[in-house]
């Protein structure tokens, strides 16, 4: 439709419309409707606007896929605007380029010690949470840089997936565990009695992280007997989601220091994934957003 519009500008050119309809094997009927509609403003460009602002809010939105689109719709326009189904915004997200496909994926660095003694799994794989500071999953997950290795030590919480504590090194030795553990306290002293889970590395079976376990009266949870990634899934797709949303296509990390890596990792999760990163597991809230509607509905029943 589109060229034969251009051949007979827009239609004035009346005598070369049946030829070109002919060869094309389109209806004049059919091209005249075109040309009506040609007019008119799209019917989604106000849902299309709604999307390029929420991709303009952060760098790292432009990874929202047609379920966390849909969510970061309804959390900014509950009102205002009729948002269709997820299948529609999918759609429109095709028309105006900005659907996204998933990267990479991130390999395990795990290295267990056999002869160390191991924890109980807790967890069982039931990754849920009733209340905030519960249940916490902890994991490391390295990024080459130009002058060596960045590891990245993180402990999400199960309830609402934010993360209590951080922490960054250029080694995996135990320390750097046991740092991520007193940042957390730090941050969240509430998380004191709470279960935290790993896989069944060195540094998690070291003495040092024991130690700290037992200091924060932390109830310690290890992946069962025979080290199965699934038995910490939830930690292991926090680190695909950081590195496909942040990293690649977007950061060439090996021509950046560990300092830099730091500094963009650092604003990623703090900033970024705690407070606006809309997050599918917890129905399109960020973490915090639910940690606070936790906190609020707490607060109406003691007034009720």
């Amino acid at each position: 439709m589109k060229f034969i519009a251009l051949k007979t500008k827009d239609g004035e050119l009346k005598g070369d419309i049946a030829f070109y309809c002919r060869i094309l094997h389109v209806s004049r009927q059919g091209f005249y409707q075109y040309l009506v509609n040609k007019e008119r403003p799209w019917k989604y460009q106000h849902l299309a606007d709604a999307m390029m602002e929420i991709l303009m809010e952060d760098e790292c939105n432009d990874t929202y896929g047609r379920i966390r689109m849909y969510q970061a719709l309804t959390l900014k326009y509950p009102e205002n605007t009729d948002i269709p189904s997820e299948r529609t915004v999918y759609r429109i997200m095709e028309e105006i380029g900005i659907s996204h496909h998933p990267g990479r994926k991130p390999n395990g660095i795990t290295k267990a010690d056999r002869e160390a003694r191991k924890s109980e799994d807790l967890l069982k794989r039931d990754f849920q949470a009733e209340k905030p500071l519960s249940k916490c999953v902890t994991d490391i997950t390295q990024i080459k840089a130009n002058n060596g290795k960045l590891y990245v030590s993180a402990v999400f919480d199960c309830f609402d997936s934010s993360v209590v504590g951080l922490a960054m090194d250029t080694n995996m030795k135990a320390p750097l565990c046991v740092q991520t553990l007193e940042n957390a306290v730090k941050a969240e002293p509430s998380l004191r009695g709470a279960i935290i889970h790993s896989d069944r590395g060195s540094q998690y079976t070291s003495q040092a992280y024991r130690d700290a376990v037992c200091k924060y009266d932390i109830r310690q949870s290890m992946n069962s007997a025979g080290g199965r990634c699934h038995d910490n899934a939830r930690c292991e797709s926090m680190w695909a989601r950081m590195k496909s949303e942040l990293l690649y296509g977007r950061y060439e990390t090996e021509k950046m220091t560990t300092e830099e890596l730091k500094t963009v990792i650092w604003r990623y999760f703090i900033s970024y994934w705690n407070n606006r990163r809309i997050c599918s597991a917890n129905g399109g809230l960020p973490p915090m957003v639910k940690r606070q509607q936790y906190y609020n509905s707490l607060k109406k029943k003691e007034t009720a």
